[in-house]
C-alpha cells in the first residue's frame, strides 16, 4: 500500500483484537432535582435520600455487555464513591470479555444508582450504547450518552433507553468536532486551538445551567486504526484453546500490530458476491439453450462422466452442488430420467427463475422420471422446492406406502405443511418465495384421507395438528386442516363415534394438564402432593377413577378404563411431573409420566427418530433390542411419556454395587458358562441394547449424560432417557461423542471381555447400515426446522448431523473413524454425575 496515496484506507479486523474490553466512566453532568414537598409527606424516608442532602449524594454505577436481549457478562458495579463539588469517577472498568468475541449488535448499558433508603437503591438514569456504529466500525473516544431519568438501562435490541436521542444543542455540535479534532482530521494549531477549548467550557457551563437532561461522559480506547467487526475466519485444521491469557489494563490500550499480519489473513468483503454473476448466467444460458434439448434426448455419458455423475448423485441432500455440477447434470437430463437418484439433484440444477427450463424440467422431464425412493419424495416436501408441481409428484411416491411406515414420518410431514401453499389461498412464512405454480400441491389432502382410513394414524395425525394450531404463525393453516379433517370424519359410518373420542381425550388431557399444574404449585413437600394427588384421582368427581373404554392419546393401541390411584406419585423433580398409572381393558396397566412445563417436541422427535433407525436396523437382520418409549407432546410445553419399569445406573450402583449384581438378582443362572451368573439371554439384551443406543445417540448428538438418565431394566434392555440437548449440545465439558461409561463396560466383563468385543462389533455393523440411510434421517430432520424444537435449524441439521455420518469418508475410512470415537472417554463425567446427584438430593 502506498503511504503517498491519500486515498489509502487503513483499518484493523475486530477478529484480531484479543483484548479486554476496557472504558473509563468520567463523569455525570445536569442537575438532579429534589423531591416534591407532597412526596415527602407520603414518603418520610425519601428525606434520608441522597438527592434530598444538600451535598453531592454517594453514588454507584453498574455496566453490563448484552446482545439479542441476553446478558454477555454479569453486571458490573463500582463501589460506592464520596463527591465534592462533581460526579467525578474517572475510574477504568474491564469486562471480562474479548473485542474479538462482540456479536455486531452488541450493547453496554449503564445505570447510575442512589439510596433512598434501607437496602433500597433507585435509579438515577440509565442508557443504552451501542458498541458498534453505522458502518460496522468499534466506537471509540469520549462519548455524550444520554440519561433517561428514573429508568434503569434496558439493553433491549428496541431499546427505551438509548443513549443518543438526537439533542440538538451547541455542546453536543462541539464535542462531535473535538472528536474530530482528537482523530487528526482538524488542522492543529496550538495558539488558535487555546482560545478555542476556553470558549467551549464557558459554552459548556452556560448550557449546563439552565439544562435540565442528565449526561454521563465515558472515554473508549482510541485505537490508531478504525476497527472494523468481523468474524473469526477459521481453518478446517484450526483449533482454539480453551484458555486465551487477556492483558490486564495498562493506561492506554495499544492499536493492533496491522504491519505485522501476513497479507494472506485478510479478506476483502465484496458487496456483489450474492448477486448473479452476469458473464455465468450468460454461459449458463448458452448452453442450456432450448435449441439443443432435442440432442441432449440421446446424449449418453462416456465412463469418466458416468463415474462424475455417480459420484454427484452420491452426495448427500445438504450439499450444495457447483455450477459445473449443475450444467452437467443438466447436459445429460434425460439419460438420468432412468435413475431414480437423480430426480433431488436435477431438480437443484434447474434455474427457476427461467421459464423455458422449469416448463421443460416439470412437464416434460418429471412425468419421464422412473420412481423414486421415499427419503427423496421427503427431500422434495422440504422448504428448498419452490414448485407446487415438484411437490404434487412427491406426494404422489407417498401414495405407495403402508399406515406403519407412514405413521412413522408423519411428524415430519405435517410439518411440511409449513412449506405448502395450500388451494383455499392460505400462505405460509417459508412460501412466500416465488412460487411457480400456485396449484396445491395435495400433502394435506393425503394426510387428511389416510388419517379417516386409519384410526391409530388419525388420532397421532389429530394430536400433531393440536400442537401446531397453538403457534401464533401458523395458528389459521393448520387450525383450517383440523377442520377439514373432522368434516372428513363426519362423512365415515363411525365418524361421529370417533369425533367424540378424540374429544374425551382432550377433556382427559386438559384434567392432566390442570392438575400437574396445581402440583407444580403447591407449596407442601413432596409426600404430601403424592397424597394430595392420589386423593384426587381416587375421587369419583375427577372422573378419572373410572371411565368407557377409551383409547389412550400416547397410544391408540392401549383402551384405558380408569386410574390405579395408589400407584401413581409425583417425581422428584424441579416439575414436578406426574406419574399416572392407568388400569386398561382386560385387567393390565399402562403406567405415563405426565409433564407440565416443558416443551417435549425434542424427545418426541428423538424418540421417533430411534424407532425409525431400529426400523431400518431390523430390515437388514439386525436386532439391537432398541425399545424407544412412547412421547407425546400435547402442547408447546406439555405431553406425556411411557413410564418403563427400569432404574437408573446411579440408582444401581448405590443399592446394588454394580450392573451384573442388579442383573443377577433378577436373572439369575449358576450354572451358566462366561456370562457371570446372569441368563444368557439376559446379557445378551444387555450387550445389543447399549450397542444400539450409543450408536443411536452418537448419530443424534445427545448430550447431558449422566448416569441419572441412563436406564437398565430388570430384562437386561439399557435405554437413555431426557433428551434435552441433542445435536452436538452439551452443558459439559469436552463429552465424549460415543456414550459408554464404565459401569456399561464393567457390566461386559470389561474392556477385554468377548462381550465387549462383540458390543464394537455390533455398533460398526449398526454404524454401517445407518450410514446408508443417512440421506432419509437428514431429510426427516430437515422438515423439522420451523418446528420450534431448539436444538434443530438449518445449521444444525447440516454441520451436525451430516458430520456424524462421516459422508466423506469411504465406509473403511469411516468405520475406522467411528472405531477411534468409540475408544474415547472423558473424565469429567464422573465428577459431573456426582454433582447431579447433589442436586437431586436437594430436590428431595
Amino acid at each position: 500500500m502506498d503511504a503517498n496515496n491519500a486515498k489509502d484506507f487503513t483499518f484493523a479486523k475486530l477478529s484480531d483484537l484479543k483484548l479486554p474490553i476496557t472504558f473509563r466512566i468520567s463523569q455525570l453532568e445536569g442537575t438532579r432535582k429534589p423531591r416534591p414537598f407532597s412526596d415527602l409527606l407520603d414518603h418520610p424516608e425519601y428525606r434520608f435520600s441522597g438527592v434530598q442532602s444538600s451535598g453531592l449524594s454517594d453514588l454507584y454505577v453498574t455496566c453490563q455487555l448484552i446482545a439479542d436481549n441476553k446478558p454477555l457478562t454479569i453486571p458490573y458495579r463500582t463501589a460506592y464513591k464520596t463527591f465534592k463539588h462533581h460526579y467525578t469517577w474517572n475510574e477504568w472498568i474491564t469486562l471480562p470479555y474479548r473485542y474479538c468475541d462482540l456479536p455486531l449488535n452488541a450493547q453496554l448499558t449503564i445505570t447510575v444508582w442512589d439510596i433512598e433508603g434501607p437496602n433500597r437503591p433507585v435509579p438515577i438514569g440509565g442508557s443504552t450504547f451501542r458498541m458498534f456504529g453505522k458502518k460496522w466500525t468499534l466506537r471509540r473516544g469520549k462519548h455524550r450518552l444520554t440519561l433517561w431519568p428514573d429508568r434503569e438501562a434496558d439493553g433491549a435490541h428496541e431499546t427505551a433507553t438509548p443513549s443518543k436521542v438526537g439533542i440538538r444543542d451547541e455542546m453536543g455540535r462541539l464535542e462531535k468536532v473535538i472528536k474530530k479534532y482528537e482523530r487528526g482530521d482538524l488542522t492543529k494549531l496550538d495558539w488558535l486551538d487555546k482560545l478555542a477549548f476556553r470558549r467551549m467550557e464557558e459554552i459548556h457551563a452556560a448550557e449546563q445551567a439552565v439544562s435540565d437532561k442528565l449526561f454521563f461522559y465515558i472515554d473508549l480506547p482510541s485505537f490508531d486504526f478504525p476497527v472494523i467487526y468481523t468474524e473469526p475466519e477459521m481453518s478446517p485444521g484450526t483449533q482454539l484453546s480453551s484458555h486465551t491469557p487477556v492483558a490486564s489494563h495498562a493506561s492506554a490500550i495499544p492499536a493492533p500490530a496491522i504491519n505485522n499480519l501476513d497479507q494472506h489473513l485478510w479478506s476483502v468483503v465484496d458487496p456483489d458476491m450474492a448477486r448473479e454473476n452476469p458473464v455465468e448466467d450468460k454461459h449458463t444460458r448458452l448452453i442450456r439453450s432450448h435449441r439443443s434439448a432435442p440432442l441432449d434426448r440421446d446424449l449418453k455419458p462416456n465412463a469418466e462422466t458416468r463415474d462424475t455423475l455417480n459420484e454427484i448423485l452420491n452426495y448427500p441432500p445438504t450439499q450444495e452442488l457447483s455450477a459445473e455440477d449443475k450444467n452437467l447434470i443438466w447436459k445429460f437430463r434425460f439419460y438420468l430420467t432412468r435413475d431414480k437418484r437423480g430426480l433431488t439433484k436435477f431438480l437443484k440444477s434447474v434455474t427457476w427463475r427461467d421459464a423455458s427450463e422449469v416448463k421443460q424440467a416439470v412437464e416434460v422431464l418429471l412425468p419421464m422420471w422412473v420412481e423414486i425412493e421415499l427419503d427423496d419424495a421427503l427431500e422434495l416436501l422440504g422448504p428448498g422446492t419452490v414448485d407446487s408441481r415438484v411437490r404434487t409428484f412427491a406426494v404422489r411416491q407417498l401414495r405407495r406406502t403402508d399406515d406403519d411406515e407412514l405413521l412413522l414420518y408423519l411428524l415430519q410431514l405435517v410439518q411440511a405443511l409449513k412449506f405448502e401453499r395450500l388451494s383455499d389461498g392460505h400462505r405460509t412464512t417459508r412460501s412466500s418465495q416465488v412460487v411457480l405454480s400456485q396449484e396445491d400441491s395435495g400433502l394435506a389432502d393425503f394426510l387428511i384421507e389416510r388419517g379417516a382410513q386409519n384410526p391409530l394414524l388419525g388420532n397421532r395425525f389429530h394430536w400433531y395438528l393440536m400442537v401446531e394450531v397453538s403457534d401464533q404463525h401458523y395458528k389459521e393453516l393448520y387450525a383450517n386442516v383440523v377442520y377439514n379433517f373432522m368434516r372428513k370424519l363426519e362423512q365415515l359410518e363411525d365418524g361421529v363415534e370417533r369425533r367424540e373420542l378424540l374429544k374425551r381425550q382432550g377433556v382427559l388431557v386438559e384434567s392432566l394438564s390442570s392438575k400437574a399444574k396445581e402440583v407444580r404449585a403447591w407449596k407442601d413437600a413432596r409426600p404430601k402432593k403424592i397424597d394430595k394427588l392420589r386423593a384426587w384421582l381416587a375421587d369419583s368427581r375427577s372422573g378419572m377413577a373410572s371411565m368407557e373404554p377409551l383409547p389412550f392419546p400416547l397410544n391408540d393401541r392401549v383402551n384405558i378404563t380408569g386410574v390405579i390411584a395408589d400407584k401413581s406419585s409425583v417425581f422428584k423433580s424441579a416439575l414436578f411431573p406426574l406419574l399416572i398409572w392407568f388400569q386398561t381393558e382386560g385387567g393390565g396397566e399402562y403406567p405415563i409420566i405426565f409433564k407440565n412445563g416443558d416443551d417435549m417436541r425434542q424427545d418426541q422427535l428423538v424418540n421417533q427418530l430411534f424407532t425409525l433407525m431400529e426400523r431400518l436396523l431390523r430390515k437388514e437382520n439386525l436386532d439391537l433390542k432398541i425399545s424407544p418409549y412412547a412421547v407425546l407432546a400435547t402442547g408447546p410445553t406439555e405431553g406425556m411419556v411411557q413410564f418403563v419399569p427400569s432404574k437408573a445406573i446411579a440408582a444401581i450402583v448405590s443399592e446394588y454395587g454394580t450392573l451384573l449384581n442388579y442383573l443377577r438378582a433378577n436373572n439369575s443362572d449358576e450354572g451358566s458358562v462366561g456370562t457371570y451368573g446372569v441368563r444368557p439371554d439376559v446379557i445378551d439384551t444387555f450387550v445389543r441394547s447399549c450397542a444400539g443406543y450409543s450408536v443411536l445417540t452418537y448419530i443424534l448428538g445427545v448430550g447431558d449424560r449422566h448416569l441419572d438418565n441412563l436406564m437398565l431394566a430388570p430384562d437386561g434392555h439399557f435405554f437413555h432417557v431426557d433428551f434435552g440437548y441433542i445435536l452436538g449440545r452439551d452443558p459439559k465439558p469436552f463429552p465424549p461423542p460415543v456414550k459408554v461409561c464404565k459401569e456399561m463396560v464393567d457390566a461386559m466383563g470389561g474392556a477385554t471381555s468377548k462381550h465387549y468385543n462383540r458390543f464394537k462389533s455390533l455398533c460398526y455393523t449398526a454404524f454401517t447400515i445407518l450410514r446408508k440411510n443417512a440421506n432419509l434421517i437428514l431429510n426427516l430432520a430437515t422438515l423439522m426446522i420451523d418446528a420450534h424444537i431448539t436444538d434443530i435449524n438449518q445449521h444444525s441439521v447440516r454441520e451436525q448431523l451430516q458430520e456424524k455420518f462421516l459422508l466423506q469418508m469411504t465406509e473403511e475410512e469411516a468405520i475406522k473413524a467411528f472405531e477411534t470415537l468409540l475408544n474415547e472417554t472423558s473424565y469429567f463425567t464422573v465428577v459431573f454425575d456426582r454433582i447431579h446427584d447433589i442436586a437431586q438430593y436437594w430436590r428431595s
